[in-house]
C-alpha cells in the first residue's frame, strides 16, 4: 500500500467517508422516513409534499457533499453543513405544523418515547415502521378514542389512523431534532478547525514556506 507524503497530507487532509458520520446516517434515515410519510399523509403534488421531501433530501446530500470537498475548501464544507442544518430545521417545522393542523399532540421534549426511539438505533425505514407498530400495540389498551373531525381524503378517519399519524409525525420531528443537534456539534467542530488550520490556500502557503525555509542558502 502506497503511503502519502506527509507534506501532502498537510495540504490535502483526508476527506469523504461521510457514510460513517452519525449525522449523515440519521439524515439518510430521516429522508427515507419522510418519503414514506408524505406519500401516506400529504397530497401528492402539493407544495408541502414537495417541500418536505426536498428538505429531507437537502439535509442528506449537503452533509455528504460537504464531507467530500472538505480537503480543498473547509469554508464550503462549513457552508454546506450549515445548509443541511437549515433544511432539516425547516423539515422539523413541517412535521410540527402537520401535528398542529390536525390537532394531534407534539411529544414533550422529555417524553420517554423520544429517548426510546433514539435508543432503538433503527437502520432503515422498515425498522422505524416496526417500531411505530410496536408502540401502537403497546399503547393500544391505554389509548382513548379521540373525537373525529370532518373526513377528507387525507385525514385519518379512525382512532388507529390518528394514532399512527401522531406517532409517525412525532418520529419525523424527533429524528429531525436529533440530526439538527448532531449538525450543531459538527458545525462547531468545523468552525474550530477552519479557525485553527485555515483553508486550502493557507495550508499550501504554510507548506511552501516550510519547504523554502529548509532549502540550504547559497
Amino acid at each position: 500500500m502506497q503511503h502519502r507524503d506527509p507534506k501532502y497530507s498537510k495540504i490535502l487532509p483526508p476527506s469523504g467517508g461521510y457514510e460513517k458520520l452519525v449525522s449523515y446516517q440519521v439524515a439518510k434515515l430521516l429522508y427515507l422516513v419522510t418519503v414514506r410519510f408524505v406519500d401516506r399523509y400529504i397530497p401528492r403534488g402539493s407544495r408541502t409534499h414537495d417541500q418536505m421531501e426536498q428538505a429531507a433530501r437537502s439535509g442528506e446530500s449537503n452533509i455528504g457533499e460537504g464531507s467530500k470537498i472538505s480537503a480543498t475548501t473547509k469554508k464550503l464544507e462549513l457552508n454546506l453543513t450549515s445548509v443541511a442544518r437549515a433544511s432539516l430545521d425547516e423539515l422539523r417545522k413541517d412535521y410540527e405544523a402537520f401535528l398542529e393542523h390536525r390537532k394531534l399532540p407534539l411529544w414533550e421534549p422529555m417524553d420517554p418515547r423520544r429517548k426510546e426511539l433514539s435508543n432503538a438505533r433503527c437502520k432503515d425505514a422498515d425498522e422505524v415502521a416496526l417500531w411505530i407498530k410496536a408502540l401502537w400495540e403497546r399503547e393500544k389498551e391505554a389509548r382513548t378514542a379521540a373525537p373525529e373531525g370532518p373526513r377528507t381524503a387525507r385525514t385519518p378517519a379512525t382512532v388507529q389512523g390518528r394514532a399512527y399519524a401522531e406517532i409517525s409525525a412525532n418520529v419525523g420531528q424527533t429524528l429531525s431534532k436529533i440530526a439538527i443537534h448532531l449538525l450543531d456539534k459538527q458545525v462547531e467542530s468545523q468552525a474550530r478547525a477552519f479557525e485553527k488550520d485555515g483553508g486550502f490556500s493557507e495550508r499550501l502557503y504554510k507548506v511552501r514556506s516550510e519547504l523554502k525555509a529548509q532549502k540550504p542558502k547559497d
